[in-house]
């Protein structure tokens, strides 16, 4: 009897996760729709609704268009039923953003990083006064957010508690999960930003739709996210992905990494101003920050040789990063993020010439190369998807 119990809680749990699933990602729907694309039976969809309208998790739409007979009515995931807070720590800000349960963006706050003060305590600060801002300017109360994601530079290893090593930052095992926990009873999902921005395009944007996709993020730093079969590849400690390591020419410029000839020396935002700086032969680049002096260089091209050589040199260094994820991972789709992909955006015709001369024809013929559709947010949107991504896996059961 227990045993029949459990399997019957099992499958119900099942059914939940499922239904609520198609509904987050492509409601709202009709309850045949949801038979349809689930492959449950009538009976089991109505009752699983029915309960998940009673708790306040699923609310009617309106009724969808008809052809006659009597219109069905649309079904969405209830946006009131709890918030959500992604977060994204970058090397020269913290954005803290909050989120209803559609996905509606309710709250920003930004709090910049001076490069040469990235402690962790002074991180986890940020993030917690982000997180009293947000919530307390949409008067949301804790106990009605499900959860906190962060996406962080650097590789996070996963376990009882995230640890965090990012060079870039100077962070070596950071527990920047114990470091924020230690301030609040939110709960913690803390996963690499090249990760959640890949989440977030492929649950709202460019990804939509692929199996295999690479989403490259270009920023201060570059990484990627290698989504196959659908899921994330992670590899043996979760630092799959760090693209910008990866060596593109050997005994190369100085990467910050400590190695030579990186990827990330030669076309991260820093990296691009340096090379700008010595084009110039040393005069400094207008602007007071990466973003300002990217846009300064963007800019002067229009009438600079010097700074239209940079940028198509850039242009050739990406592609044929480019040309490396398509040769390793054969993807569908190459998606570029990051705010400096963003800044950059005029280069794409470039980068996929420069991918099409580096890359094996035949995965190149097969592979679209794309900027990302959610902008400069991505990496705290997809952040803000970790908390959901768990309650939906759980069947819409919160602990």
């Amino acid at each position: 009897m227990e045993l029949a119990r459990a399997t019957n809680r099992s499958v119900r749990l099942r059914n939940r996760s499922a239904l609520l699933t198609k509904l987050f990602l492509d409601g709202p729907l009709t309850r045949q729709d949801l038979v349809r694309s689930t492959g449950l039976s009538q009976p089991a969809v109505s009752n699983v609704v029915a309960d998940m309208i009673d708790e306040g998790l699923v609310a009617e739409a309106g009724a969808a268009e008809s052809d006659g007979g009597r219109p069905s009515m649309l079904l969405r995931i209830a946006p009131r039923f709890a918030f959500v807070i992604g977060v994204d720590v970058g090397e020269t800000r913290v954005r803290v953003e909050l989120f209803d349960f559609a996905m509606t963006l309710l709250g920003s706050v930004e709090y910049p990083l001076d490069p040469a003060r990235t402690e962790p305590d002074l991180v986890a600060g940020h993030v917690l006064a982000g997180i009293d801002a947000v919530t307390g300017s949409a008067g949301v109360a804790p106990g009605d957010v499900l959860g906190v994601g962060i996406g962080v530079s650097g590789v996070v290893e996963q376990g009882a508690e995230a640890v965090v090593h990012a060079q870039a930052l100077g962070w070596d095992r950071v527990p920047l999960e114990r470091l924020i926990g230690a301030g609040t009873d939110l709960p913690l999902h803390i996963d690499n930003g090249a990760k959640t921005l890949g989440q977030a395009e492929m649950w709202f944007g460019a990804g939509r739709g692929a199996r295999h996709a690479v989403f490259a993020l270009v920023g201060s730093g570059v990484g990627a996210s290698v989504v196959t079969n659908g899921a994330t590849y992670r590899g043996a400690s979760s630092s799959a992905g760090e693209w910008g390591h990866t060596t593109l020419v050997y005994g190369g410029r100085a990467c910050r990494c400590g190695a030579r000839g990186c990827l990330e020396a030669y076309v991260g935002a820093e990296a691009i101003i340096d090379r700008y700086r010595e084009a110039r032969r040393g005069r400094a680049v207008p602007g007071e920050d990466e973003e300002s002096q990217i846009a300064a260089l963007v800019a002067a091209a229009e009438t600079s040789v010097t700074a239209r050589r940079v940028l198509d040199d850039t242009a050739g260094y990406l592609g044929a990063g480019v040309a490396n994820l398509i040769n390793l991972f054969n993807p569908e789709r190459v998606v570029l993020g990051g705010w400096a992909a963003m800044a950059l955006g005029d280069l794409l015709p470039a980068v996929r010439e420069a991918a099409g001369r580096q890359a094996l024809r035949q995965p190149y013929e097969q592979a679209s190369i794309e900027l990302c559709r959610l902008g400069v947010d991505a990496v705290a949107l997809g952040a803000a998807t970790l908390p959901i991504a768990r309650f939906l896996t759980e069947g819409g059961v919160r602990r």
